[in-house]
């Protein structure tokens, strides 16, 4: 009898430990998120996303200050409308903040990155940042090098 309650204390730890381990996965992957979404959101246009996700990290000086809540294709003007939910204690951006796709590393994870103007006047909700610095493609890089390299032959 002893033993067949040690089995089943055993059984329920190795049960418990599976679902933390799957909890911490999925926290570490960014799929889900403990946080409440009572931010202010605003948008911004690029040309190129590149990598960018919903749920990316928004930043300013490597400060995490929101994350990415949508990604849309504007048919209009061909380019991606990107909307950043920035937490509520963040809310004194000047309104000609420039915002540029970043990446984490030399292979790591593309985030905005936010950097501040002079203007006395704040983005609000719903604000739209409007000086944009689109993702770099690596492709792009390496096409523009052999094409000048071509060029001087």
């Amino acid at each position: 009898m002893n033993s067949r309650k040690l089995e089943i204390a055993v059984g329920i730890f190795v049960a418990l430990s599976f679902a933390a381990f799957f909890m911490l996965a999925l926290k570490v992957s960014n799929l889900i998120t403990y946080e409440s979404s009572t931010g202010y959101k605003i948008s911004a246009t690029f040309d190129n996303i590149g990598g960018l996700r919903v749920r990316s990290p928004v930043a300013v000086g490597g400060v995490r200050i929101g994350k990415v809540a949508s990604i849309e294709y504007d048919n209009e003007n061909y380019e991606a409308v990107v909307t950043m939910e920035i937490e509520p204690k963040y809310n004194r951006f000047p309104s000609d903040t420039s915002a540029g796709i970043l990446t984490a590393g030399l292979l790591g994870e593309q985030y905005i990155g936010l950097t501040p103007g002079a203007e006395e006047k704040y983005l609000k909700d719903g604000g739209k940042i409007t000086v944009t610095q689109s993702a770099l493609v690596l492709e792009d890089i390496i096409g523009q090098f052999l094409y000048s390299k071509a060029d001087e032959k």
